[in-house]
């Protein structure tokens, strides 16, 4: 990693400022005639300009350098397993539950190891998500920019550094970390691991509505952080990627494109540790909708209806009384993708691994396996903490397609529909109904 010691700043969606240079940031206006020291001032939007208060969404950075410097002549390459369009191209429909064991590690740079497993929309519609696993080298890799979509990435087995033009994020096991459109990024590692990531090609996320709960619980505004100005000025040859609308293209600069003293605004990367999330439950009976576990939402078209939900399950006391306490048996209007960073899922302790991955379509049905059923509607409800665990969801209105990689790999359980077939049937004469 770059640094023992890194320095961030707090709370999100604030308005942040900060300079590597004391005196790089205007005082009182964005864009003086000329800026201190000569730098270039340069607004990146994540909005249209009209969006409302508090979905208003840009930054002013202050650079050797505009970005329009930071091109030159390409040549389109070819990244076979990263998909980016939910057509019939290169995706299937899928009807039955499917699930994945962790897949192998792929060769090459972190771009060429992408391999999408689910989609719903794309990049040319702006709508929708991609899931998607890669494999991160300690090799030489390329900085990135993403045109089609906010990434979110959340490594599996080894802490990774991003650099960006912000500042550099140190995520570790158990953080995710938030790129948005079009920002330049480097990823950078000192062990192998592979990476969830999730492409949001709809609006930028933003905190769920905490409606009935008020103002505390779920994920806390000042636990997402955010970099602090660092930059590189000396001539130094730099490989860049880009993608749009699923095509990529490469070129070599004579400069590093991280060459930002100071930026100030509320639209740049962050980080966020999901083992600080504060999940909230019933110490009644039942529990809640998994809503409640959300920790970030991309609004839908419709009110109430989420472009994507970010959804983590972690460490938690189950409490509730006459309760069965794994995820109950059900078919959902929206889909879900799911993940395993570490640990155990109480809903599914045998097949589905740490790396792997399921898809659950709108209207499948799915629940517990059958020991998760049994263990769970047999055993005593003494409170129980469920420990070394985290799990994650992401949740979309739209239906997802698989692609051909998905449907093929070696890794697919074709057999993963096979864990309900031991349920057996209630039976009428049940003593406990007399």
């Amino acid at each position: 990693m770059l640094s023992s010691v890194m320095f961030y700043l707090s709370g999100f969606r604030n308005h942040h400022s900060t300079e590597a240079l004391s005196g790089v940031l205007p005082i009182g206006q964005n864009s003086p005639q000329r800026c201190p020291f000569g730098l270039y001032a340069e607004q990146i939007s994540g909005s249209s300009f009209t969006a409302g208060q508090g979905h208003n969404l840009r930054s002013w950075l202050y650079r050797i350098r505009p970005s329009v410097a930071h091109r030159a002549d390409g040549k389109r390459v070819e990244v076979t397993n990263w998909v980016s369009q939910a057509d019939e191209s290169n995706t299937h429909i899928a009807f039955d539950p499917l699930r994945w064991c962790p897949l192998a590690d792929a060769a090459g740079h972190w771009v060429q190891s992408v391999r999408t497993l689910t989609i719903a929309g794309g990049a040319t519609s702006q709508t929708g998500m991609s899931a998607s696993i890669a494999t991160l080298h300690p090799d030489p890799q390329p900085v990135f920019q993403n045109h089609d979509a906010e990434m979110l990435v959340m490594p599996i087995s080894a802490a990774i550094t991003l650099r960006t033009e912000f500042g550099v994020l140190e995520v570790e096991v158990g953080h995710l970390a938030v790129v948005p459109r079009s920002a330049f990024v480097e990823f950078i590692c000192e062990q192998t691991t592979q990476l969830y990531l999730l492409e949001n090609y709809g609006t930028p996320f933003e905190l769920p509505n905490r409606g009935a709960i008020g103002a505390n619980g779920l994920a806390n505004e000042r636990d997402f952080e955010y970099p602090v100005a660092n930059y590189i000025e000396q001539p130094i040859k730099t490989w860049v990627m880009e993608k749009r609308e699923g095509d990529f293209r490469e070129f070599t600069l004579d400069h590093s494109p991280f060459d930002v003293l100071g930026w100030h605004g509320n639209h740049a990367p962050y980080r966020y540790d999901l083992r600080r999330f504060n999940t909230l439950g019933s110490i009644s009976y039942d529990h809640p909708d998994p809503s409640i576990f959300t920790v970030l939402s991309s609004p839908g078209l419709r009110a109430g209806v989420a472009n994507i939900d970010v959804v983590v399950f972690g460490n938690r006391w189950l409490v509730a009384d006459n309760t069965f306490r794994p995820p109950w048996y059900h078919r959902n209007v929206m889909s879900e993708f799911m993940g395993l960073i570490y640990g155990v899922y109480d809903a599914k302790p045998n097949g589905f691994l740490p790396g792997g991955a399921s898809l659950h379509n709108a209207g499948a049905p799915h629940g517990p396996d059958h020991e998760a059923y049994t263990k769970a509607s047999t055993s005593s409800l003494a409170p129980n903490k469920l420990e070394g665990t985290l799990a994650f969801m992401f949740e979309t209105s739209a239906s997802q397609r698989i692609t051909t990689f998905a449907a093929n790999t070696p890794e697919r359980q074709k057999d993963y529909v096979e864990c309900w077939e031991s349920i057996q049937p209630a039976s009428l004469l049940d003593s406990h109904h007399d």
